[in-house]
């Protein structure tokens, strides 16, 4: 029986795998997990898994050169995201082994937690929210409607395509700027240079994917091309601004305010000194975490062993004419 390691701990398997997906794995093969509290560590995993031929990734820990080669057995890696940097790709690349991601699934919640706290920005229902909560009654304050507004997207992936279906719907004008995709030409957006974005639009969302060229991306420079009245709403990856800069540009007010679900702490949440800001929403890296974004990650990831256990180079396979092991264990045919 093939014998199958997730990296998930406890709550990551309640959370981001799931009942369904889980059951289905197990009557794939021997399925075990990281049984405890703590994130796995790659000493778990090496004292747990020294036998499997198949990990399932969870985003903790790293799968680095000496992780892999720990684990003579190890044939295939199935990343439950689609980001794979976790995942020593060379390495892997090396000794043969497969390495699959899993296909978008989050679009539809990380917009709609976009969606949500851009209306929180517009119309200061945070602060309201604190006051009453503190027992002090709250001073009104006018809001701002997103018909009408202009929403600029840095990043026209997933996500981005998907926030723009919900922005039109609420009458908002959208920029798009991304050099690798188009907007078509009947959409009703139109496609821009970042900072005329910047300068243009009253919310700016940053969704782009973390690349050399895009690290710290957003800096005092790009805000400072922002309206004052304007917000800033990170939902991808923290590398994408430097929050030193984003402090002082709401210390400054150059900014009317902020929303970030991601940043440089532990799990890619914000980190509390930031996070505590007056003039910021955080909220702990949960865009993505819902029922369905989940699920249909981890179903991924049980389509993907289903396909190997048939001899099948599974979809989403990042590295296949690599994956030499792979080829042996499950008789797969390699480009």
């Amino acid at each position: 029986m093939t014998r199958i390691f997730l990296t998930h701990n406890r709550s990551a398997l309640r959370h981001y795998y799931g009942d369904r997906a889980y059951e289905l794995l197990s009557s794939l093969g021997e399925v075990r997990f990281h049984d405890s509290d703590d994130d796995t560590s790659a000493e778990d995993i090496i004292a747990q898994a020294t036998d499997c031929e198949i990990l399932v990734s969870f985003r903790i820990p790293p799968i680095d050169a000496s992780l892999m080669k720990a684990l003579p057995k190890l044939a295939a890696i199935c990343r439950v995201a689609v980001d794979i940097r976790n995942i020593d790709l060379e390495s892997a690349n090396r000794l043969g082994i497969l390495v699959t991601r899993a296909s978008p699934g989050f679009g539809p919640s990380v917009s709609e937690w976009i969606i949500g706290n851009m209306i929180n920005l517009a119309r200061h229902i945070p602060q309201a929210f604190r006051a009453y909560q503190d027992g002090i009654m709250p001073v009104q304050k006018m809001g701002t409607e997103l018909r009408g507004s202009t929403l600029g997207i840095i990043g026209y992936g997933t996500i981005g395509k998907a926030l723009a279906r919900l922005a039109q719907a609420f009458g908002m004008q959208i920029l798009v700027n991304d050099p690798y995709a188009t907007v078509p030409q009947d959409s009703g957006m139109r496609q821009s240079e970042l900072e005329p974005l910047l300068t243009d639009s009253d919310f700016v969302v940053c969704l782009a994917p973390v690349t050399p060229e895009t690290m710290h991306l957003i800096d005092i420079s790009r805000l400072r091309l922002m309206r004052k009245s304007a917000y800033f709403i990170n939902a991808s990856r923290a590398e994408l601004v430097n929050e030193e800069d984003l402090r002082q540009a709401l210390d400054d007010g150059l900014i009317a305010g902020c929303a970030l679900d991601v940043g440089s702490a532990k799990d890619q949440s914000p980190p509390l000194a930031l996070a505590g800001h007056p003039k910021i929403i955080a909220t702990p890296h949960i865009g993505g975490l819902t029922p369905q974004a989940a699920e249909h990650q981890a179903m991924d990831s049980v389509r993907q062993v289903e396909a190997l256990l048939s001899g099948r180079v599974p979809e989403c396979s990042v590295n296949a004419r690599y994956a030499t092991r792979a080829r042996e264990r499950f008789g797969l045919t390699l480009p």
